[in-house]
């Protein structure tokens, strides 16, 4: 039985997931939810237990100095809660860890057990993979779902994947057999420069998101980091040239197949997000704790770490990496 001491009634819960390791290239996904954290000083108040699901050979804890004394962290996934302010409150349930090791059916009915507790209403994991994409057009966000009126309501994919997944797909297929709306989306990072960070995906990801749960999250300095993201690796590229040209067919395949999809519906979206900063901009900032004074257990949160500036992008490779779930992306 879980016992959620501390934790106020929610106001239309939405839990949101990010897991570090297969799905989660250039680390875009577990930034955004960590930015989430961050911006809405999100209070930890609860943890799994990582003698359950990890493998400390394969995600070894780490141990620091606080006020000179030692101390381990160890790698397991801990939720928090924030309350999203503004004319329509809502919170928003954040769960960031690693992907497991093992036992993956307890984990996820572990999550569930949360959800169920706080009352959540929809689950959204967050995912990224490879792909031959350019670093140069915006990131394709791809947004997928078993249930196929939430396909039709939300406008979704409805997933017909079949092959190896990650806890990214079994999450959702845990949401869908326990009966808990669950949607992912997915981030494509370009597999030839695919070290974190990448706040250009990470971004695209909250955009998304935003969309997706009708709710205004603050970027804070994600979208200078972002275009700072993508100069460099823009000198990058240059300095070689089989690189560049790489690079250019890209475009080309890209701009190619997305010119019949030149809609209005991507334009009114990006001037409706527009409507809603500018609105929020004048109002008062959303944000705060949803705990009382952070009353309750809480947990060690993992220190935010600092990443340094992509390195030279190899050449490319046949292997262009994973798609959704971790699988191999298929030829369309």
């Amino acid at each position: 039985m879980i016992e959620l001491e501390g934790v106020p009634e929610l106001i239309d819960p939405v839990m949101v997931a990010a897991f570090e390791g297969w799905n989660d290239a250039g680390d875009a996904a577990s930034t955004a939810v960590a930015h989430l954290d961050r911006e809405w000083k999100g209070e930890v108040f609860a943890a799994l237990d990582a003698e359950d699901y990890y493998d400390f050979q394969v995600n070894r804890p780490t141990v620091f100095m606080d006020a000179g004394v030692r101390k381990v962290t160890w790698p397991t996934t801990r939720l928090s809660v924030v309350r999203v302010g503004g004319d329509k409150p809502r919170d928003l349930v954040l769960v960031r860890g690693i992907e497991p090791s093992m036992r993956w059916r307890s984990f996820c009915n572990e999550l569930l057990g949360f959800a169920h507790e706080l009352g959540v209403e929809l689950v959204v994991v967050l995912g990224a993979l490879l792909g031959d994409t350019p670093h140069t057009r915006p990131v394709p966000i791809s947004g997928t779902t078993s249930d196929p009126d939430l396909a039709r309501r939300m406008g979704l994919e409805e997933t017909k994947y079949e092959g190896p997944t990650g806890i990214v797909g079994i999450l959702q297929e845990a949401c869908t057999h326990a009966g808990v709306p669950a949607v992912s989306l997915w981030a494509a990072v370009p597999h030839y420069v695919s070290q974190p960070p990448n706040p250009k995906a990470t971004l695209a990801l909250l955009n998304r998101l935003e969309d997706l749960i009708d709710v205004r999250i603050p970027l804070g300095e994600l979208a200078e980091d972002a275009r700072a993201w993508q100069v460099g690796v823009d000198q990058l590229a240059a300095e070689d040239s089989e690189v560049s040209e790489y690079v250019q067919s890209l475009e080309e395949a890209r701009d190619t197949a997305e010119l019949p999809e030149a809609s209005g519906e991507a334009i009114a979206r990006e001037f409706e997000r527009y409507l809603r900063r500018r609105d929020g901009a004048s109002g008062p900032s959303a944000g705060g704790h949803a705990t009382d004074g952070g009353d309750g257990p809480s947990y060690r949160k993992d220190a935010p770490g600092g990443r340094a500036r992509p390195s030279r992008p190899p050449k490319p490779e046949t292997d262009t990496g994973t798609g959704p779930d971790g699988e191999e992306p298929s030829e369309e």
